[in-house]
C-alpha cells in the first residue's frame, strides 16, 4: 500500500508538474501571440489607404452641401471636398472660401487663411487639380472622371488621434513627395473637419504653361 500510495503521490506530483508546465507554456504562447499581434498592428500602421470618389466638382456651397460626402462622416471624404473646394478658387474665390468655411467647421476660415490662399494662387491655378487620378503635367492636370483621390496614413498620422486629430497624406502627380492635410473630429457630431492643409506647394509646371517644353 505504501508502494502504491507512494506511486499515487508520485503520479499526482507528475500530473501537477505537467499541468503547471502546460499553464506556463500556454501563458508564454499567449504572450507571444499578443506580442505578435502588437507587432502586426504596428506594421499595419501607416499602410492604411483611403480612396474617395466624387461624382461632380461642386462650384458653390449649395452644391457641395447637397453631396453625400458633405455629411463629413469620414476623414477622406472631408479631405476630398477640401481639394474640390480649392480647385474652384481660381474661378470663384468667394464660392471657394464659403465651401472652405463650411469644411473648417467650428474653427472657421481666418483672415490669415484667406491671405494664404490669395498668395498661393497668385500665379498658378493647377496645383489642387494635380492630386486627382489622371491629372498630369502633360494634360494640363485635367483629371479623369469620376474624380478620384487616394489618401494614405503614415506611422505618424495618428500621433494626436486621442485628441481628435488625423493627418492624411496624398501624392500629387506633379511632385515627388506627398503632401498633408490635417483633420479634426467633432465627437458630438461624429464629423470630420479641416484643421489645416499643406496642399498648395509648387508642383511641376504643366506642359501648356512651360515655355521650355
Amino acid at each position: 500500500m505504501r508502494y502504491i500510495g507512494g506511486n499515487t503521490v508520485g503520479l499526482f506530483d507528475t500530473l501537477k508538474r505537467q499541468a503547471e508546465q502546460a499553464a506556463r507554456s500556454a501563458t508564454a504562447q499567449a504572450g507571444q501571440n499578443i506580442a505578435q499581434g502588437v507587432k502586426n498592428v504596428a506594421s499595419n500602421m501607416g499602410n492604411k489607404t483611403y480612396n474617395a470618389t466624387l461624382s461632380q466638382m461642386p462650384v458653390n456651397l449649395a452644391q457641395l452641401q447637397a453631396m453625400p460626402e458633405a455629411e463629413l462622416k469620414s476623414p477622406e471624404k472631408t479631405a476630398a471636398l477640401v481639394i474640390a473646394a480649392l480647385c474652384i478658387y481660381p474661378i470663384d474665390k468667394e464660392a471657394s472660401c464659403e465651401m472652405l468655411e463650411f469644411l473648417h467647421g467650428p474653427k472657421g476660415l481666418s483672415g490669415l487663411d484667406r491671405q494664404f490662399l490669395a498668395d498661393r494662387f497668385r500665379d498658378k491655378d493647377y496645383v489642387p487639380r494635380s492630386y486627382f487620378k489622371g491629372a498630369t503635367p502633360e494634360n494640363n492636370y485635367e483629371p479623369t472622371e469620376p474624380f478620384t483621390l487616394t489618401f494614405f496614413e503614415n506611422p505618424y498620422s495618428r500621433d494626436n488621434f486621442n485628441e481628435g486629430y488625423l493627418t492624411l497624406h496624398i501624392k500629387s502627380n506633379g511632385a515627388d513627395s506627398a503632401r498633408q492635410i490635417r483633420l479634426r473630429i467633432k465627437p458630438s457630431a461624429g464629423q470630420w473637419f479641416l484643421w489645416e492643409q499643406f496642399l498648395l506647394s509648387d508642383v511641376r509646371v504643366p506642359v501648356s504653361a512651360d515655355h521650355w517644353a
